[in-house]
């Protein structure tokens, strides 16, 4: 009986054993990710980067031969332009696939393969920034001027100005672009006697959830809203199916706040921004608000352009072309109202477009009839813009796009 007993005692403290080796191995696997508790590991906190590529979209009506590639080096707030990364016509605005593998262009332009339509453009992001054109299709409609890539990656949904329409395009596993599956034609008018004598599709957005598609109609005075059916990339209408700003006001680009709670439009014809309340579960936008973008007393032509909401959610930035400026505000976490806080030149002639890095410390003003993006510093307290005295030539500039180079 002795030796039975110290024989299962033996037995017993064998088996405690091979448990805590199998323990050990298994912790050791999850410490260094090499185990099946590997998806679990504690990952190294992201470096922050020293650099951002900057895809700038032009006009290529008088030097300018399409995409252009520089590079903006984040501790000293400096711009070097690379040169050109992709040779095409009219690609004026550029909408980046969230993979950061593919870059999507419109081309601005009345006739594409013999009919009244602009082309959008497939280009692949090469390993030193340059981009490689995979394929264009068709955008729908004429004159397209602003693109959106899906949260998915699925689809790129355009924007026709001139012909006052929108349209779903797929995208395929290879990045290359599918031909629309869905073209929506708006209609209408509007006062303005020369601007608003049919519908101009100006921009096209996605909803926080990534579900609704906000489109801005200049030329009917609308922000239309759309469903996107993830499985067939139909477009249709949402209910409610638009909303409307001030006769005459010609709502042209559009930003959500970083809390989904709030949204803006900048008006084009009547330099002004309206703020709007949103209610995700619904998809409802409530106008709260309408500011002008120009200081008291300004008596000369303007129109807008860009508008865009600081990373932090605090500021929210317009730009003026005509005032050759952009106009910064304040915004009331509470209510998402705008207090206006000022101007900062440009330092050039018609800002048709600017991009604040995702980073949160720099916007670049791409000033179109002056041929420069101008870098400005953005102080984090107030939002105020100083200009870092770094800027880059480049003919026509419309677009401004970051993305972080791969290490």
């Amino acid at each position: 009986m002795v030796f039975k007993s110290l024989g299962l005692i033996f037995a017993l403290v064998s088996w405690i054993g091979i448990i805590v080796v199998i323990c050990s191995v298994w912790s050791y696997a999850a410490d260094t990710g090499t185990g099946a508790s590997s998806s679990t590991a504690q990952k190294p906190p992201a470096q922050k980067p020293d650099r951002l590529w900057v895809y700038l979209g032009t006009y290529t009506r008088k030097t300018s031969q399409g995409i252009y590639l520089a590079e903006l080096h984040l501790r000293a707030g400096r711009l070097e332009l690379k040169g050109l990364a992709a040779p095409l016509a009219n690609p004026s605005f550029l909408a980046i696939h969230p993979s950061g593998q593919w870059l999507y262009a419109v081309g601005e332009m009345g006739d594409f393969q013999g009919k009244k339509q602009g082309a959008v453009s497939a280009l692949a992001i090469q390993p030193d920034g340059t981009l490689k054109l995979l394929n264009q299709q068709p955008s729908g409609g004429p004159g397209p001027c602003h693109l959106t890539v899906d949260p998915t990656g699925r689809y790129v949904v355009v924007a026709n100005y001139s012909g006052g329409s929108i349209a779903s395009l797929p995208v395929a596993e290879d990045g290359r672009l599918k031909e629309p599956v869905s073209v929506i034609q708006h209609t209408g008018s509007s006062v303005h006697p020369q601007r608003q004598q049919g519908p101009h599709a100006h921009s096209v957005h996605f909803d926080p959830t990534g579900k609704l598609v906000i489109a801005a109609d200049l030329g009917v005075d609308k922000l239309f809203m759309y469903r996107l059916d993830l499985p067939s990339g139909k477009l249709t209408p949402h209910e409610p199916a638009w909303v409307k700003v001030d006769p005459g006001a010609g709502p042209r680009h559009f930003a959500f706040h970083p809390t989904g709670r709030f949204a803006y439009v900048i008006n084009e014809l009547a330099s002004t921004i309206t703020a709007f309340s949103y209610q995700a579960d619904a998809g409802r936008l409530e106008p709260i608000q309408t500011v002008s973008t120009l200081p008291e007393g300004f008596t000369g032509s303007n129109t807008t352009a860009e508008v865009q909401v600081h990373p932090s959610g605090r500021f929210l930035y317009g730009s003026n072309r005509g005032h050759d400026s952009l106009a910064i505000f304040a915004i009331d976490p509470a209510t998402g109202k705008l207090t206006a806080k000022g101007h900062q030149s440009t330092q050039g002639r018609t800002p048709r477009n600017f991009g604040i890095d995702p980073t949160g410390q720099y916007l670049l003003a791409a000033n179109q009839d002056s041929d420069n993006v101008v870098v400005f510093r953005i102080d984090a307290q107030t939002g105020q813009l100083t200009p870092t005295g770094h800027q880059i030539q480049v003919s026509m500039p419309v677009c401004v796009k970051f993305l972080q180079p791969k290490q």
